[in-house]
Protein backbone atom coordinates (compact mmCIF):
# COMPACT_ATOMS: atom_id res chain seq x y z
CA UNK A 1 0.00 0.00 0.00
CA UNK A 2 1.22 3.61 -0.69
CA UNK A 3 2.05 5.57 1.75
CA UNK A 4 -0.09 9.10 2.00
CA UNK A 5 2.28 12.15 0.77
CA UNK A 6 2.58 14.22 3.89
CA UNK A 7 5.33 16.20 3.49
CA UNK A 8 6.85 17.75 6.24
CA UNK A 9 8.29 21.24 6.64
CA UNK A 10 11.56 22.49 8.24
CA UNK A 11 12.26 25.22 10.78
CA UNK A 12 12.64 28.43 9.70
CA UNK A 13 16.44 29.32 10.01
CA UNK A 14 17.26 25.53 8.05
CA UNK A 15 15.00 27.44 5.09
CA UNK A 16 16.37 30.36 5.06
CA UNK A 17 20.03 29.09 5.15
CA UNK A 18 18.58 27.02 2.11
CA UNK A 19 16.92 30.02 0.30
CA UNK A 20 20.75 32.04 0.78
CA UNK A 21 22.38 29.24 -0.91
CA UNK A 22 20.00 28.16 -3.19
CA UNK A 23 18.37 31.25 -5.42
CA UNK A 24 20.38 31.39 -8.88
CA UNK A 25 19.08 32.45 -12.08
CA UNK A 26 20.07 30.22 -15.76
CA UNK A 27 20.95 31.80 -19.18
CA UNK A 28 21.47 30.79 -22.56
CA UNK A 29 22.98 32.62 -25.19
CA UNK A 30 23.44 31.49 -28.73
CA UNK A 31 23.42 28.21 -27.62
CA UNK A 32 24.05 25.28 -30.24
CA UNK A 33 24.49 21.91 -30.04
CA UNK A 34 25.47 19.64 -32.89
CA UNK A 35 25.94 16.36 -32.89
CA UNK A 36 28.23 15.64 -36.11
CA UNK A 37 26.01 16.84 -39.37
CA UNK A 38 23.05 16.64 -36.74
CA UNK A 39 21.85 19.99 -34.83
CA UNK A 40 20.05 18.93 -31.89
CA UNK A 41 19.78 22.97 -30.09
CA UNK A 42 20.27 25.79 -32.39
CA UNK A 43 20.96 29.60 -31.27
CA UNK A 44 18.95 28.82 -27.90
CA UNK A 45 18.63 32.10 -26.50
CA UNK A 46 16.83 32.01 -22.86
CA UNK A 47 16.50 33.63 -19.13
CA UNK A 48 14.79 31.93 -16.32
CA UNK A 49 15.10 34.32 -13.33
CA UNK A 50 16.34 33.11 -10.15
CA UNK A 51 13.55 31.21 -8.12
CA UNK A 52 11.44 30.15 -11.02
CA UNK A 53 9.89 27.23 -11.74
CA UNK A 54 10.33 26.54 -15.83
CA UNK A 55 9.41 23.84 -17.69
CA UNK A 56 10.98 23.10 -21.06
CA UNK A 57 7.79 21.53 -23.00
CA UNK A 58 8.05 19.85 -26.49
CA UNK A 59 8.13 16.31 -28.53
CA UNK A 60 10.25 13.87 -28.14
CA UNK A 61 13.31 14.98 -30.17
CA UNK A 62 13.13 18.95 -30.06
CA UNK A 63 16.13 19.65 -27.73
CA UNK A 64 14.70 19.90 -24.55
CA UNK A 65 16.80 16.93 -22.79
CA UNK A 66 19.85 18.65 -24.42
CA UNK A 67 19.36 21.82 -23.90
CA UNK A 68 18.83 21.22 -20.03
CA UNK A 69 21.79 18.58 -20.25
CA UNK A 70 23.87 21.27 -21.04
CA UNK A 71 22.89 23.69 -18.26
CA UNK A 72 23.73 20.55 -15.68
CA UNK A 73 27.01 20.06 -17.70
CA UNK A 74 26.25 16.42 -18.53
CA UNK A 75 26.59 17.98 -22.31
CA UNK A 76 29.16 20.22 -23.80
CA UNK A 77 27.76 22.81 -25.94
CA UNK A 78 29.29 23.47 -29.73
CA UNK A 79 28.97 26.71 -29.39
CA UNK A 80 27.64 29.50 -27.10
CA UNK A 81 27.54 30.65 -23.11
CA UNK A 82 25.64 28.77 -20.49
CA UNK A 83 25.61 31.11 -16.69
CA UNK A 84 24.58 30.16 -13.86
CA UNK A 85 24.02 32.89 -11.74
CA UNK A 86 26.50 35.52 -12.86
CA UNK A 87 29.22 32.74 -13.75
CA UNK A 88 29.53 31.26 -17.26
CA UNK A 89 29.90 27.61 -16.58
CA UNK A 90 30.97 26.51 -20.16
CA UNK A 91 34.18 24.73 -19.10
CA UNK A 92 33.06 23.87 -15.56
CA UNK A 93 32.34 20.20 -14.62
CA UNK A 94 28.77 18.92 -13.60
CA UNK A 95 29.82 18.22 -10.50
CA UNK A 96 31.34 22.01 -9.58
CA UNK A 97 28.36 23.95 -10.93
CA UNK A 98 26.29 23.36 -7.48
CA UNK A 99 23.44 21.97 -9.47
CA UNK A 100 21.80 18.47 -9.55
CA UNK A 101 19.72 16.27 -11.44
CA UNK A 102 16.31 14.54 -10.96
CA UNK A 103 16.66 11.70 -13.61
CA UNK A 104 13.43 10.16 -15.08
CA UNK A 105 14.75 6.68 -13.80
CA UNK A 106 15.62 7.86 -10.37
CA UNK A 107 18.66 6.43 -10.60
CA UNK A 108 18.69 5.09 -7.26
CA UNK A 109 21.75 2.63 -6.09
CA UNK A 110 19.57 -0.78 -5.63
CA UNK A 111 22.29 -1.99 -3.28
CA UNK A 112 21.98 0.77 -1.17
CA UNK A 113 19.63 2.03 2.03
CA UNK A 114 17.36 5.08 1.33
CA UNK A 115 19.59 6.88 4.12
CA UNK A 116 22.81 5.52 1.91
CA UNK A 117 21.20 6.96 -1.37
CA UNK A 118 20.60 10.25 0.26
CA UNK A 119 23.52 10.69 1.43
CA UNK A 120 25.66 10.12 -1.43
CA UNK A 121 26.08 13.42 -2.59
CA UNK A 122 26.98 14.80 0.41
CA UNK A 123 29.60 11.97 1.26
CA UNK A 124 31.48 13.14 -2.29
CA UNK A 125 31.50 16.49 -1.21
CA UNK A 126 33.05 15.24 2.08
CA UNK A 127 30.91 16.43 4.26
CA UNK A 128 31.57 16.03 8.10
CA UNK A 129 29.11 13.33 9.60
CA UNK A 130 27.44 16.04 12.44
CA UNK A 131 26.20 18.14 9.27
CA UNK A 132 25.85 15.30 6.74
CA UNK A 133 23.43 13.37 9.60
CA UNK A 134 21.47 16.62 10.30
CA UNK A 135 20.81 16.92 6.56
CA UNK A 136 19.64 13.47 5.56
CA UNK A 137 17.57 13.59 8.66
CA UNK A 138 16.09 16.86 7.30
CA UNK A 139 15.48 15.73 3.88
CA UNK A 140 13.45 12.23 4.37
CA UNK A 141 11.26 13.71 6.81
CA UNK A 142 10.68 16.67 4.41
CA UNK A 143 9.71 13.99 1.67
CA UNK A 144 7.63 11.87 4.61
CA UNK A 145 9.97 9.05 4.52
CA UNK A 146 11.98 9.13 7.78
CA UNK A 147 10.56 5.95 8.54
CA UNK A 148 11.51 3.91 5.37
CA UNK A 149 15.57 4.75 5.96
CA UNK A 150 17.09 1.66 6.24
CA UNK A 151 14.96 -0.03 3.61
CA UNK A 152 16.46 -0.63 -0.09
CA UNK A 153 14.38 1.19 -3.14
CA UNK A 154 13.23 -2.11 -4.23
CA UNK A 155 10.94 -2.02 -1.10
CA UNK A 156 9.80 0.99 -2.00
CA UNK A 157 6.47 2.23 -4.41
CA UNK A 158 7.20 4.35 -7.66
CA UNK A 159 5.99 7.38 -5.90
CA UNK A 160 8.21 6.66 -2.68
CA UNK A 161 11.00 6.12 -5.10
CA UNK A 162 10.36 9.47 -6.65
CA UNK A 163 10.37 11.60 -3.66
CA UNK A 164 13.77 10.14 -2.42
CA UNK A 165 15.29 10.74 -5.57
CA UNK A 166 14.12 14.27 -4.96
CA UNK A 167 15.22 14.35 -1.45
CA UNK A 168 18.94 12.93 -2.82
CA UNK A 169 18.86 16.04 -5.28
CA UNK A 170 17.78 18.80 -2.55
CA UNK A 171 20.26 17.21 0.12
CA UNK A 172 23.22 19.15 -1.42
CA UNK A 173 21.12 22.16 -1.57
CA UNK A 174 21.99 22.86 -5.48
CA UNK A 175 21.23 26.10 -6.97
CA UNK A 176 19.84 24.83 -9.59
CA UNK A 177 17.83 21.64 -9.52
CA UNK A 178 16.89 19.66 -13.07
CA UNK A 179 14.09 17.20 -13.56
CA UNK A 180 14.18 15.14 -16.66
CA UNK A 181 10.87 13.49 -16.96
CA UNK A 182 10.69 12.64 -13.00
CA UNK A 183 6.76 12.20 -13.36
CA UNK A 184 6.28 10.07 -16.45
CA UNK A 185 6.48 6.85 -14.90
CA UNK A 186 4.16 7.73 -12.31
CA UNK A 187 0.33 6.71 -12.77
CA UNK A 188 -2.17 9.22 -13.11
CA UNK A 189 -3.41 9.36 -10.15
CA UNK A 190 0.07 9.71 -8.58
CA UNK A 191 1.36 11.97 -10.78
CA UNK A 192 -1.32 14.67 -10.05
CA UNK A 193 -0.08 14.32 -6.31
CA UNK A 194 3.75 14.39 -6.47
CA UNK A 195 3.33 16.95 -8.93
CA UNK A 196 1.78 18.90 -5.96
CA UNK A 197 4.21 17.90 -4.22
CA UNK A 198 7.04 19.31 -6.63
CA UNK A 199 5.50 22.73 -6.82
CA UNK A 200 5.18 23.02 -2.50
CA UNK A 201 8.64 21.92 -1.86
CA UNK A 202 10.38 24.63 -5.18
CA UNK A 203 7.93 27.62 -3.59
CA UNK A 204 8.94 26.54 -0.26
CA UNK A 205 13.42 26.66 -0.42
CA UNK A 206 12.80 29.24 -3.44
CA UNK A 207 14.93 27.56 -5.77
CA UNK A 208 15.23 27.20 -9.42
CA UNK A 209 13.56 24.20 -10.78
CA UNK A 210 13.82 23.38 -14.42
CA UNK A 211 11.87 20.26 -15.82
CA UNK A 212 11.53 18.51 -19.28
CA UNK A 213 8.10 17.24 -20.20
CA UNK A 214 6.05 16.60 -23.34
CA UNK A 215 2.79 16.50 -20.85
CA UNK A 216 0.95 19.91 -21.43
CA UNK A 217 -1.32 19.34 -18.02
CA UNK A 218 2.15 18.74 -16.16
CA UNK A 219 4.22 21.70 -17.44
CA UNK A 220 0.23 24.22 -16.97
CA UNK A 221 0.25 23.08 -12.94
CA UNK A 222 4.02 23.83 -12.57
CA UNK A 223 5.56 26.25 -14.02
CA UNK A 224 6.14 29.48 -13.75
CA UNK A 225 7.03 30.17 -16.97
CA UNK A 226 6.99 27.33 -20.16
CA UNK A 227 9.20 26.98 -23.29
CA UNK A 228 8.06 25.29 -25.95
CA UNK A 229 10.28 23.85 -28.15
CA UNK A 230 10.33 22.16 -31.31
CA UNK A 231 13.08 21.43 -34.16
CA UNK A 232 15.81 22.35 -31.68
CA UNK A 233 14.45 26.00 -31.33
CA UNK A 234 12.32 28.39 -29.04
CA UNK A 235 8.48 28.41 -30.40
CA UNK A 236 7.60 30.37 -27.32
CA UNK A 237 8.28 31.12 -23.69
CA UNK A 238 5.00 32.27 -21.86
CA UNK A 239 3.63 32.29 -18.77
CA UNK A 240 0.64 29.51 -18.31
CA UNK A 241 -1.83 31.83 -18.89
CA UNK A 242 -0.43 33.26 -21.88
CA UNK A 243 -0.05 30.30 -23.72
CA UNK A 244 -3.22 28.88 -22.86
CA UNK A 245 -4.68 32.19 -23.82
CA UNK A 246 -2.14 33.27 -26.75
CA UNK A 247 -0.36 30.81 -28.34
CA UNK A 248 1.94 32.07 -31.21
CA UNK A 249 2.50 29.99 -33.67
CA UNK A 250 0.51 26.75 -35.46
CA UNK A 251 2.86 24.52 -33.79
CA UNK A 252 2.26 26.12 -30.50
CA UNK A 253 -1.60 26.07 -31.27
CA UNK A 254 -1.53 22.55 -32.31
CA UNK A 255 0.93 21.15 -29.41
CA UNK A 256 -1.17 22.57 -26.76
CA UNK A 257 -3.91 20.36 -28.31
CA UNK A 258 -8.05 20.62 -29.22
CA UNK A 259 -7.42 24.41 -30.28
CA UNK A 260 -9.46 24.83 -34.19
CA UNK A 261 -7.14 25.99 -36.69
CA UNK A 262 -8.23 27.77 -40.27
CA UNK A 263 -5.40 28.41 -42.94
CA UNK A 264 -6.01 30.94 -45.22
CA UNK A 265 -4.79 34.72 -46.47
CA UNK A 266 -5.23 37.87 -45.52
CA UNK A 267 -6.96 40.00 -47.10
CA UNK A 268 -7.64 43.03 -44.28
CA UNK A 269 -5.59 44.48 -41.46
CA UNK A 270 -7.80 47.16 -39.73
CA UNK A 271 -5.95 48.92 -36.79
CA UNK A 272 -8.16 48.84 -33.96
CA UNK A 273 -6.56 49.61 -30.25
CA UNK A 274 -3.59 47.75 -29.30
CA UNK A 275 -4.27 44.74 -31.53
CA UNK A 276 -5.57 44.84 -34.71
CA UNK A 277 -8.86 42.65 -36.35
CA UNK A 278 -7.03 40.74 -39.26
CA UNK A 279 -9.62 39.00 -41.81
CA UNK A 280 -8.29 35.83 -43.15
CA UNK A 281 -10.16 34.33 -46.45
CA UNK A 282 -10.25 30.81 -45.93
CA UNK A 283 -11.24 28.16 -48.73
CA UNK A 284 -14.06 26.29 -48.15
CA UNK A 285 -15.16 28.42 -44.90
CA UNK A 286 -14.84 32.22 -46.11
CA UNK A 287 -14.01 35.17 -43.98
CA UNK A 288 -12.83 34.92 -40.33
CA UNK A 289 -11.55 37.78 -38.01
CA UNK A 290 -8.89 37.34 -35.42
CA UNK A 291 -7.14 39.05 -33.39
CA UNK A 292 -3.28 40.11 -34.18
CA UNK A 293 -0.60 42.24 -34.95
CA UNK A 294 -0.30 44.04 -38.04
CA UNK A 295 0.25 41.73 -41.08
CA UNK A 296 0.60 42.76 -44.98
CA UNK A 297 -2.17 41.73 -47.00
CA UNK A 298 -1.85 38.89 -49.10
CA UNK A 299 0.04 36.70 -46.40
CA UNK A 300 0.01 33.05 -45.63
CA UNK A 301 -1.36 33.24 -42.40
CA UNK A 302 -3.40 31.03 -39.80
CA UNK A 303 -6.08 31.34 -36.98
CA UNK A 304 -7.21 29.35 -33.71
CA UNK A 305 -10.08 29.51 -31.52
CA UNK A 306 -10.28 26.92 -27.97
CA UNK A 307 -12.97 24.69 -28.74
CA UNK A 308 -14.49 26.24 -24.90
CA UNK A 309 -15.10 29.19 -26.56
CA UNK A 310 -17.33 28.61 -29.66
CA UNK A 311 -20.77 28.36 -29.71
CA UNK A 312 -23.30 25.99 -31.52
CA UNK A 313 -26.77 25.66 -32.57
CA UNK A 314 -28.75 23.59 -35.01
CA UNK A 315 -28.37 24.39 -38.50
CA UNK A 316 -32.28 24.28 -38.98
CA UNK A 317 -31.78 27.69 -36.31
CA UNK A 318 -30.04 29.61 -39.98
CA UNK A 319 -32.60 29.37 -42.94
CA UNK A 320 -30.03 29.25 -45.59
CA UNK A 321 -26.45 28.96 -46.26
CA UNK A 322 -25.84 32.00 -47.49
CA UNK A 323 -27.29 33.84 -44.35
CA UNK A 324 -23.81 32.63 -42.29
CA UNK A 325 -21.82 35.67 -41.68
CA UNK A 326 -18.35 35.84 -40.74
CA UNK A 327 -16.98 33.48 -37.94
CA UNK A 328 -19.80 31.47 -38.48
CA UNK A 329 -19.55 27.75 -40.17
CA UNK A 330 -21.81 24.83 -40.61
CA UNK A 331 -20.53 21.59 -39.83
CA UNK A 332 -21.39 18.02 -39.39
CA UNK A 333 -21.31 16.36 -36.00
CA UNK A 334 -19.70 12.73 -36.20
CA UNK A 335 -18.86 11.69 -32.81
CA UNK A 336 -20.23 12.90 -29.16
CA UNK A 337 -17.97 11.45 -26.17
CA UNK A 338 -18.63 12.27 -22.52
CA UNK A 339 -15.44 12.21 -20.36
CA UNK A 340 -16.88 13.64 -17.30
CA UNK A 341 -17.25 17.18 -16.62
CA UNK A 342 -16.64 17.76 -20.05
CA UNK A 343 -18.39 16.67 -23.35
CA UNK A 344 -16.36 16.65 -26.78
CA UNK A 345 -18.21 16.82 -30.12
CA UNK A 346 -16.20 15.94 -33.01
CA UNK A 347 -17.09 17.78 -35.84
CA UNK A 348 -16.51 17.83 -40.11
CA UNK A 349 -16.53 20.38 -42.54
CA UNK A 350 -18.54 19.16 -45.33
CA UNK A 351 -16.74 21.16 -47.92
CA UNK A 352 -13.36 20.35 -47.06
CA UNK A 353 -13.38 17.42 -44.60
CA UNK A 354 -11.32 19.95 -41.83
CA UNK A 355 -11.71 17.81 -38.32
CA UNK A 356 -12.98 20.61 -35.73
CA UNK A 357 -14.00 20.23 -31.94
CA UNK A 358 -16.22 22.16 -29.71
CA UNK A 359 -16.09 21.25 -26.29
CA UNK A 360 -19.01 21.94 -23.30
CA UNK A 361 -20.22 21.56 -19.79
CA UNK A 362 -21.82 17.99 -19.85
CA UNK A 363 -24.74 19.62 -18.47
CA UNK A 364 -25.23 22.14 -20.77
CA UNK A 365 -24.93 19.71 -23.50
CA UNK A 366 -27.09 17.30 -22.44
CA UNK A 367 -30.16 20.53 -22.78
CA UNK A 368 -29.41 21.10 -25.92
CA UNK A 369 -31.21 18.76 -29.11
CA UNK A 370 -28.34 17.88 -30.87
CA UNK A 371 -27.11 14.54 -31.91
CA UNK A 372 -23.98 12.66 -33.54
CA UNK A 373 -24.82 12.97 -38.16
CA UNK A 374 -27.05 16.78 -37.61
CA UNK A 375 -25.68 19.27 -38.92
CA UNK A 376 -25.00 22.18 -36.84
CA UNK A 377 -23.45 25.79 -36.72
CA UNK A 378 -20.86 26.86 -35.11
CA UNK A 379 -19.77 30.14 -34.06
CA UNK A 380 -17.26 32.53 -32.35
CA UNK A 381 -15.97 35.62 -31.10
CA UNK A 382 -13.78 37.61 -33.21
CA UNK A 383 -12.16 38.85 -29.58
CA UNK A 384 -11.48 35.21 -28.96
CA UNK A 385 -9.92 34.09 -32.25
CA UNK A 386 -6.09 34.25 -32.27
CA UNK A 387 -3.66 35.15 -35.22
CA UNK A 388 -1.42 32.64 -35.63
CA UNK A 389 1.88 32.84 -38.35
CA UNK A 390 1.83 30.59 -41.08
Amino acid sequence: MTTELKPRYLNNSTIQQVLAEAAAGVALRSVTKKYGAVTAVENLTLDIAAGTYCCLLGPSGCGKTTALRMVAGHENITSGDVLIGNRRVNDIPAAKRNTAMMFQSYALFPHKTIWENVEFGLKMRKLKESDLQTRVGEMLELVGLSHVAQRKPTMLSGGQQQRIALARALVTRPQVLMLDEPLSALDENLRVRMRTELRKIQKQFGMTFIQVTHHVEEAFSLSDQIVVMSHGRIDQVATPEELFDTPASQFVAKFMGDNNIFTGKVVKSISDSSLDLIQLEVAGVGSIFCRGHAVAVGTEAACSIRPDLMFIAPYAQIPAKSSLSANEISARITAVEMTGYVTRVSLMLEATGQELLYKVRTEDWRINDLQEGQLAILSWSKDNCIFLAY
